[in-house]
């Protein structure tokens, strides 16, 4: 009888051992796989949405005008059908901007913004921004704007897109994302000033980092024989830190080529003021902005969705995604110099 008890607690214990075991495995959740959230940014879907968006029908897009209005409801409905909320109320995407803002420029209009909340600080919060304005008609011909800034519009929906199918993973970022589409910029940055100066969703204080997005689906001059590259300004200006983690970024998983010819002090095209970072550099939020250089089609009718690169629209995009997978993810929030 005794050894009959003896090899059942040797059994029970073995059992209890395995169970726990087990049980501690599937607590454990395994390392997100990150590229195959990445790889989810695809070159036909980035075509087949900038075809539409950069198309006649959208007018230009010109703050204000009726062709404006069908891209804000064409960034929404993505949004809506992805199930990304907006964080300003349930069902409501647009921050109203009054038309007295913009000192005569254009009638009443909007920035689109949607949202991500993070699971470990959801106070934290990295915005990611493009344009989604351009030049309307001029004398009877539509500036359908598809790099300037279609390519940013595009780029920030699969991001987001991205963002989603790791959540719907089980991988949720830990800090919060606003992604933010600005209206007013080729009218002087009206749409981002909008935000920052009057009405921060979010605090200032509380955002970490800004990547901009504005113009990212050609090749300039300078890089016709070597079209893998994109140039980043302001990336070191304010944040040594987030000038190194986004090298490391893309050494890790991208290996494009990181210009910083228009990142110079001295830059005679004064890029760095120049696009909606800037709203946010001024408040000492580190930011980092993608750009591909301009080109022939550069503020003319002539920039159209067929002399997008969507193969390296789709590279820079992942790269942009991987870098701010890295700041919503990492354990301490970028730090200013």
């Amino acid at each position: 009888m005794k050894k009959i008890i003896l090899l059942l607690s040797i059994t029970i214990l073995f059992s209890n051992c395995g169970t726990s075991q087990s049980d501690d495995s599937k607590s454990k959740k395994a390392a997100p796989n990150v590229s195959e959230f990445a790889n989810t940014i695809s070159a036909e879907h980035l075509k087949e949405m900038l075809y539409t968006y950069a198309s006649d029908e959208f007018e230009g897009r010109r703050t204000g005008e009726p062709g404006q209005k069908k891209a804000i409801n064409f960034i929404k409905d993505h949004y809506v059908k992805m199930g990304i909320p907006s964080p300003i109320a349930d069902g409501d995407y647009f921050q109203e901007i009054p038309e007295a803002f913009f000192d005569g420029k254009a009638k009443a209009s909007e920035n689109v913004l949607a949202y991500i909340k993070g699971s470990e600080k959801p106070n934290e919060v990295l915005v990611i921004s493009s344009h989604l304005d351009h030049e309307g008609v001029k004398n009877g011909n539509v500036y359908n704007g598809a790099d300037d800034d279609g390519s940013g519009t595009v780029a920030m929906i699969e991001m987001a897109k991205a963002f989603k199918a790791a959540i719907d993973k089980g991988f949720r970022p830990k800090r919060s994302i606003l992604f933010l589409h600005v209206t007013g910029e080729e009218l002087g940055l009206y749409g981002s000033r909008y935000y920052t100066d009057v009405d921060p969703i979010f605090s200032l204080k509380n955002t970490v980092a800004n990547l901009n997005i504005d113009m990212i689906g050609r090749i300039d001059a300078k890089h016709k024989s070597n079209p893998n590259y994109v140039y980043l300004i302001g990336s070191n200006k304010l944040s040594t830190e987030l000038h190194d983690l986004s090298e490391a970024v893309n050494k890790k998983y991208s290996t494009i080529e990181l210009d910083y010819t228009y990142n110079a002090d001295n830059d005679p095209n004064r890029f760095y003021y120049r696009s909606d970072h800037y709203n946010f550099a001024k408040n000492n939020i580190p930011v980092i902005f993608y750009f591909n250089g301009t080109h022939d089609d550069y503020h003319r009718p002539t920039d159209t969705p067929d002399k997008i690169e969507y193969e390296l629209l789709a590279k820079r995009t992942q790269l942009i995604f991987y870098t701010a997978w890295e700041i919503v993810n990492r354990k301490d929030r970028i730090k200013l110099d």
